[in-house]
């Protein structure tokens, strides 16, 4: 999922190679030629507003920091995550993400809420977030760009800044540059945070935010600060990531890619009824597992199973090992992947639900190919 551009892209292998032998780390009061230019190449992709940014090691830290930022900015202390969430295991992420992590480590930051998933209605959602909160909530912090429009109204008369945090999505794989940047959404996050597929695979994250909140905030002393904040080296890999992606029309081939992905998970939806639902854009995809589609029951032990065989076939697309992982299919593919891999991909996911036992065909592949002889 990190890989954006594949594992030993030639471009990223000359520029690690360039910069371990010259400026690999810096002193973090420092900034050097591949930060500023990174800084300037990202801010230019994105809308118009979000004009500064800066950059550290997982995305784990970059959605810390901006919620620390939002909290800062707005004076408020309440931070609202959407449940189902994964934000990261620092103290700020963790408690404002809802999917697992929450339990066995004693309190979590106090006063985070969480907003249900998108199949409930948004409005009473936040009538659930106002009766648990104080009056003081400072942001909206969601992991689901697709899923935007809807809260903006009630996050506005509450005057919350809205982080959306871009980890497997961004730089092409759900069909745009950035995920939340997309044809049916006029929905700009105050403060989006990237990491993942920026560094394709080296620790590199990203958090941008408007001028006028970096003024306020560097002008009351806002602090964040690690060993690797402005690194030069992932800063270099992250600028040629961008470059590779604009350069080769990256985007527009997870689009045309995307067609084919999306049509063919739907068909296994068509055939087999513990696949409940098919959801994502282009090459970023959701394959959920349910014992039952009318009562949506996750079939984890089965998606495990599943997931193991198309190991064994030699395809990865288990998100974790963690069993609670195991009733969604995440499916995130480098988006300079061939059509050969792809269909390659595709037919082994087909023969691990054939081959598995328990998933619930509802026809073969032989019966279709002979009902549509037929007709």
């Amino acid at each position: 999922m990190s890989c954006l551009i594949g594992h030993g892209h030639p471009k990223t292998v000359e520029t690690i190679t360039q910069h371990a032998a010259g400026l690999d780390h810096l002193f973090s009061g420092m900034l050097s030629s591949p930060v500023i230019q990174l800084g300037e190449r990202l801010t230019d992709l994105l809308p118009k507003g979000l004009d500064k940014a800066f950059f550290l090691s997982a995305g784990g830290e970059s959605n810390e920091t901006a919620i620390k930022l939002a909290k800062f900015y707005t004076g408020k202390l309440e931070v609202v995550g959407l449940g189902g969430s994964w934000h990261g295991m620092a103290g700020a992420a963790v408690g404002t993400q809802y999917h697992s992590g929450r339990t066995g480590y004693g309190p979590l930051i106090p006063r985070t809420h969480q907003l249900p998933c998108p199949t409930t209605e948004v409005a009473y959602g936040f009538s659930v977030v106002d009766r648990a909160s104080c009056g003081s909530l400072a942001a909206h912090d969601r992991a689901t760009p697709g899923y935007l429009k809807a809260p903006k109204a009630h996050r506005e008369t509450r005057s919350m800044l809205l982080i959306v945090g871009e980890a497997h999505t961004r730089v092409g794989r759900a069909g745009d540059l950035f995920a939340f940047i997309h044809a049916d959404n006029d929905v700009v996050p105050d403060v989006p945070t990237l990491s993942k597929t920026l560094g394709n695979g080296l620790p590199l994250s990203a958090v941008v935010a408007s001028d006028a909140i970096a003024t306020v905030c560097r002008d009351r002393g806002h602090l964040f600060y690690t060993m690797h904040v402005n690194d030069p080296l992932p800063a270099a890999v992250g600028l040629k990531v961008l470059d590779v992606v604009v350069r080769d029309g990256l985007v527009e081939r997870s689009r045309r890619l995307g067609v084919r992905l999306q049509a063919t998970l739907r068909e296994l939806q068509t055939r087999y009824t513990c696949v409940c639902d098919v959801r994502g854009r282009d090459l970023m995809a959701g394959l959920e597992i349910v014992v039952d589609r009318e009562t949506k029951a996750e079939a984890t032990e089965l998606g495990y199973m599943i997931a193991a065989r198309m190991t064994e076939l030699g395809l990865l697309a288990q998100l974790s090992t963690n069993l609670s992982f195991a009733g969604c299919f995440g499916i995130a593919p480098p988006i300079t992947m061939t059509e050969e891999q792809l269909e390659e991909g595709l037919a082994i996911m087909e023969e691990a639900f054939r081959s598995t036992e328990g998933t619930m065909p509802l026809y073969g592949v032989d019966e279709k190919a002979e009902a549509n002889s037929q007709e």
